[in-house]
């Protein structure tokens, strides 16, 4: 039952339409009253004050910039609507029957639950009541583990060299569609305290004989939630192009604690984050997933929080990592607060958190970049993260990275900027991973 409930669908269908519909009919019911003066100047009151405190509200967001983003107009007028309508509320308090005041007190909630679904859907990363609340239902998966030891290597000689889109023959009863669902990743190594990832296995993985897929790791912003279904959504159509072929995906929690943030490192004061992602995932994921073993198979990913950590680990872990999808990526780990991060994470070091700066990573000459393959792309109604995206495919250029940046048209931060950030990068990387033919 619980799970039923947190499972609820909040950016469309009944659930936000009904909320909406009940407090309109509470707005109107507080609004209306024998049109005396006296009720006519309280209203306007109560409306005019619960607007200032919203435009005041607004103003102290955007000055400490509280979401990483600037607030849209969609956003900043359903935050005045709902201040505006709990100031009628509150107004209604006084000098009313006692019937009134409780419409009034149910009008509040009413109001500010219509104003946070309004402000969900617009940005719909939320979908339902547990990612809204930062909670995974779990859905343990049947993940079809190999039986046999990983090869290590394709031989040269054999069929295994050649692409997936050659050799590979679906049979005719395979799914039409992916399958979703949770795995609990122990965090052995790491010990970090990380929500239960989402994995993604592709028509093709779901068949008796299934054959050795690519990997992808991804990881979603902060606040956020290791929800596989926008980027199943994506890889459903192009699997359903090239013989329900697509990689194996696993959307690690780089986060642990939604309202934090470890800037995808290992500090003291929030866990080791970096090395759960890459020791405990990337463990579990060679010994329980049917996965081709070699880098220029394996893709690191990531939408805003989740992008600078891709950027980081595929500048820092190149022999890992043959592919980047950075999706309205940060443009370091910790960018938001940076000040903060060095004294809170890295115990005053400036110099220790400058060095995880990908940028920095790539400059350092520590490490060689012979067959990068990464994608950067960013809204085009995204002011804040173009200059970031582009300084980060500049520099992963000049590295030696093979890039691809891609403002997508009409774009903001939100899903159609995370959907379109998908559909680009799999263009660029089905060829690369041996899942469709070279375009031309």
């Amino acid at each position: 039952m619980a799970d039923s409930l947190l499972e609820l669908r909040i950016v469309d269908g009944p659930v936000p339409w009904t909320v909406w519909l009940l407090a309109a009919a509470a707005f109107v019911y507080l609004l209306v009253r024998p049109p005396r003066i006296r009720w006519v100047l309280t209203a306007l009151i109560g409306l005019l004050a619960g607007a200032l405190a919203a435009f005041a509200t607004i103003a102290i967001v955007e000055t400490l910039n509280v979401f990483g983003v600037p607030l849209t107009v969609q956003t900043d007028a359903w935050v005045v609507a709902t201040f505006a309508a709990i100031g009628l509320a509150v107004v209604n308090l006084w000098r009313s029957r006692w019937w009134r005041k409780l419409v009034a007190i149910i009008g509040i909630v009413l109001f500010a639950a219509s104003g946070t679904l309004g402000i969900n859907a617009y940005f719909g990363l939320n979908p339902t009541l547990a990612s809204l609340l930062g909670v995974t239902v779990e859905h343990p998966i049947d993940f079809n583990k190999p039986t046999g030891s990983p090869n290590p290597s394709p031989d040269p000689d054999g069929e295994a060299a050649k692409p997936l889109y050659e050799t590979w023959t679906p049979p005719a009863d395979m799914p039409t569609t992916g399958k979703q669902g949770t795995q609990v990743i122990p965090a052995t190594v790491s010990g970090f305290s990380s929500r239960p990832a989402g994995i993604y296995l592709p028509p093709a993985a779901q068949v008796p004989n299934a054959p050795e897929l690519p990997l992808l790791v991804l990881m979603m912003g902060q606040p956020g939630n290791p929800d596989t279904q926008y980027i199943a959504t994506v890889l459903d159509e192009y699997a359903a192009k090239n013989k329900g072929l697509a990689p194996i995906v696993i959307v690690a929690d780089q986060l642990g604690d939604p309202s934090l943030d470890p800037v995808c490192a290992d500090t003291a004061k929030l866990g080791n984050a970096e090395s759960f992602i890459m020791q405990d995932v990337l463990g579990w994921a060679k010994a329980n997933l049917r996965i081709l073993q070699d880098p220029a198979h394996w893709t690191i990913a990531g939408y805003s929080n989740g992008g600078g950590c891709a950027f980081k680990y595929g500048a820092k872990y190149p022999e890992v990592w043959g592919n980047v999808l950075d999706i309205s990526g940060e443009e370091y780990p910790g960018s938001e607060e940076p000040d903060q991060v060095v004294a809170n994470l890295f115990g005053g070091d400036q110099a220790a958190f400058e060095a995880e700066k990908p940028e920095s990573i790539l400059k350092s000459g520590t490490h060689a970049y012979p067959d990068t393959v990464a994608i950067f792309t960013v809204g085009g109604n995204d002011p804040g993260f173009i200059p970031e995206a582009k300084g980060a495919s500049d520099a992963a250029t000049a590295a030696g990275w093979k890039t691809t940046y891609y403002v997508i048209p009409g774009a903001g931060h939100v899903v159609d900027a995370l959907e379109g950030g998908f559909e680009k990068g799999f263009e660029v990387l089905y060829p690369r991973l041996g899942l469709s033919a070279p375009a031309g």
